[in-house]
Order: structure tokens, then C-alpha cells, then sequence
């Protein structure tokens, strides 16, 4: 391989909580303490990954950096040519313009303006469970009602789509705004055209706007392709508000940095309006020009690379799975650097708790991420955005010391 994903990172001290928090401070529920005596911390809670970005985007702002004077500015062409190129080749998107591109400085603070434009505190949200935690405090934080359809699993254990109970609890709740998470988190589930097709049927039938985060849009396993929900119809293209950043795909949550895509210009003059209203819905330079070196073609290497990794690492930890800890079960994800485990055959058959179980793994450095938050009730997520050696480290402990 071109790029390292094999060298373990140090990241302690370097702004980083998924190594920091725990054990020195209270994360809100996630985090139970540090590893006991004996054991190092492997990451695999919070959704960063345990590798370096992209070299393009160091060296683009180090570039940058070379000039001292960091003034107002203007989001250059540069960088709307960058997501313009980027969406073109990698999502096949052929009519994207300057014009329907726009700055977030997150996806979910763009949720919360479109939210803000199209619907009053109080009003009820279509969302697909198990879900993204940030969905559930953002939207309930805002004053939004939270409407939950449940996604099943089908013979073969894949994640799919409810479409009548969707428009069942659309109906009933007279929802007229509907987030939808393509690919899904935290299940791993890249939605197919024919289900977005589907899906995107039930909320024109029921004349709903559509928030759709795409994020992990660039996170594609092997064997899977990720369709935009924009492109199945002319008019998914009209009702929907597209949710994209390099953060998720190149490690660079700490720099913030998020952009909408919103053809239809109606809806594009209510989120501008509606998200310029706090006076801090705005651009960092150095970011603008991390993406300018993300969306790059050295950057586009680097992210076939990454996949072909994260492949490699979700199949081992799933085989592993299968193999070892029986009563834990789990669908194969698609997409993402995410398990979604379900223990709770496990749980009952050893007489043990959620918070057991989660404490043990955490007991011996295996930091993973309470599920129950994302509405999974005997629910653990873990990261496997690491180096391989560090992820069978993890499963080797799990075996001995936990399952």
C-alpha cells in the first residue's frame, strides 16, 4: 500500500477524547472509566479513526499556513471545484453548481437550521431506529418530537426499511419532515437505489421534506456503492437537503467543516436564512483548504485505500464474532467503521448486565460504546477504524477476559 495504516498512533495529549476522557473526566454516560492495571486503551468508542489523514490535506495547509495573515475571506473557487470534482467522481453527480452548495459548520447544526426553516418547536420528526445519537439529542434539544419507525431484519440479518409503518407514523403524526441516514448509523446499512427509491415514494406521498445526511457517504466497504439520495428522482433531487463533510472520511472532526447540497431554491434560501441567524454558522480558513486537499486526487487514493482497510478490519472483527462469542449477534455491515452488537442472548444466558459486560470490556482496555443510546437495548458500538493489529488485540481480549 501507498499510505500507512499499519503503524499505531500515539494520540495521548494530542486533542483527542476518544484516548484522553476516559478515566480523567465524565462523558455524558459513554464512558464507565479507564482500563484497570496492565492493560493500554484501545480506542473504539467515539467515531474518529486511529489513523493519519490524508497527506494532501496536511501538506494543503501547511501550505496555506506559510502565509502569516489569516484575514476575512470569501469561500474560494478552488474549493466549490473541489466538491463539484469530488461528487462528480466519486457519486457520480453530473449538474452540481457553486449555487447549491453550502457551508455547515456540522451536519447536525445543518439538521437543526433546515429543522428551524421547515418546522416550528413541537412538531413531530420521522427517524429511522436504531439511530444516531446526535439525531436524538440534537433534534430533542431543539424542541422537535421525535417520531421513531424501526428498521427489521430480514431473513438473511439485513437491515431494511419498514415502508408502511413509515407512512403509517407519518400519517397519524402529520409529519411533514423526515430525516433519513444514507448510509445508515449505526447499523452499517448502505441503503440500495431501489430502497432510497421506495423511501423517497413514502415522504412524496405524504409531502415531506427529506434531511439527508450523507457522511459516511465516502465510507464504502468493498463490494457495496453508495447511491445519493438526491439522484433517484427528479423529485428526491427537489425535496431534499444533502449533508456532507470530510470530516467523518478523513479524520478531521477537531478543524470543523461541513457543506449542504440543496438544488431546489426555495429550500436553499430558507436553510441559508435560518442558519446565517446565529451569526457563528461560519468557515474556518485552514478548513476550507483541508478540504481542498481532501477532495484531491492523491486524496481520492488515499480513501480507496482506507476502504479496502476498513473492509478488511470489519470482516475480521465480524468472522471473529461468529466464530468466538456466541450469543452475540450482529448484521454485516456495509459501509461505515462500525459493529452494531446485539448481546442480549448473551447477556440473558450469563446472568449478566448491560453495564457488566460494557464495564468488563472497558476493564481491560477495550474501549467500546454503550448501543443503548442509539436504541438498541443489549446494544455495543465499536470502532474498528484502526490499525488491524489493534483490532485483533481487542477481540483477543474480549475472549479471554469478557465473552
Amino acid at each position: 500500500m501507498k499510505y500507512d495504516f499499519t503503524s499505531i498512533m500515539d494520540r495521548r495529549g494530542k486533542d483527542a477524547i476518544a484516548v484522553d476522557l476516559p478515566g480523567n473526566a465524565p462523558a455524558g454516560g459513554f464512558v464507565p472509566g479507564g482500563p484497570k492495571e496492565g492493560f493500554d486503551l484501545i480506542p473504539m468508542w467515539v467515531a474518529d479513526m486511529n489513523f493519519p489523514t490524508a497527506p494532501s490535506i496536511v501538506e494543503e495547509v501547511k501550505k496555506r499556513l506559510e502565509h502569516p495573515a489569516f484575514g476575512y475571506f470569501n469561500a474560494s473557487d478552488a474549493y466549490f471545484d473541489a466538491i463539484i470534482n469530488w461528487h462528480k467522481d466519486r457519486k457520480g453527480v453530473q449538474d452540481l453548481k457553486p449555487e447549491h452548495i453550502g457551508y455547515e459548520n456540522g451536519v447536525l447544526g445543518g439538521l437543526v437550521s433546515t429543522l428551524s426553516a421547515f418546522a416550528s418547536p413541537g412538531d413531530p420528526v420521522l427517524l429511522h431506529s436504531p439511530t444516531y445519537v446526535g439525531f436524538t439529542n440534537s433534534i430533542g434539544s431543539a424542541g422537535y418530537r421525535i417520531v421513531y419507525s424501526p428498521l427489521k431484519l430480514d431473513e438473511q440479518g439485513t437491515w431494511r426499511m419498514d415502508y408502511e409503518d413509515m407512512d403509517r407514523k407519518i400519517k397519524e403524526n402529520k409529519i411533514h419532515v423526515a430525516v433519513f441516514c444514507n448510509p445508515h448509523n449505526p447499523t452499517g446499512r448502505v441503503w440500495e437505489p431501489e430502497e432510497i427509491r421506495k423511501a423517497m415514494e413514502v415522504y412524496k406521498a405524504n409531502d415531506c421534506l427529506v434531511i439527508a445526511d450523507e457522511i459516511w457517504s465516502d465510507l464504502i466497504l468493498d463490494g457495496y456503492h453508495h447511491t445519493p439520495t438526491q439522484s433517484v428522482s427528479e423529485d428526491a433531487k427537489n425535496r431534499t437537503v444533502a449533508l456532507y463533510a470530510p470530516s467523518k472520511t478523513f479524520n478531521l472532526a477537531g478543524l470543523i467543516g461541513s457543506y449542504h447540497v440543496i438544488y431546489n431554491s426555495y429550500i436553499h434560501d430558507r436553510v441559508l436564512a435560518a442558519s446565517s441567524k446565529c451569526h457563528y454558522n461560519s468557515m474556518n480558513v485552514l478548513s476550507m483548504h483541508a478540504l481542498i486537499g481532501a477532495y484531491s486526487k492523491e486524496g481520492k487514493e488515499w480513501v480507496e485505500e482506507l476502504c479496502h482497510v476498513l473492509s478488511g478490519n470489519v470482516e475480521y472483527g465480524y468472522q471473529y464474532i461468529q466464530d468466538h462469542f456466541e450469543g452475540v449477534k450482529l448484521s454485516r455491515p456495509q459501509g461505515t467503521y462500525m459493529l452494531f452488537l446485539d448481546c442480549e442472548e448473551w447477556c440473558k444466558k450469563h446472568g449478566k448486565t448491560m453495564d457488566e459486560l460494557l464495564k468488563a470490556g472497558w476493564d481491560v482496555g477495550v474501549a467500546w460504546q454503550d448501543g443503548r443510546p442509539f436504541h438498541g437495548e443489549y446494544a455495543i458500538r465499536m470502532n474498528l477504524a484502526l490499525p488491524l493489529s489493534r483490532v485483533q488485540e481487542a477481540f483477543r481480549r474480549l475472549d479471554e477476559y469478557v465473552f
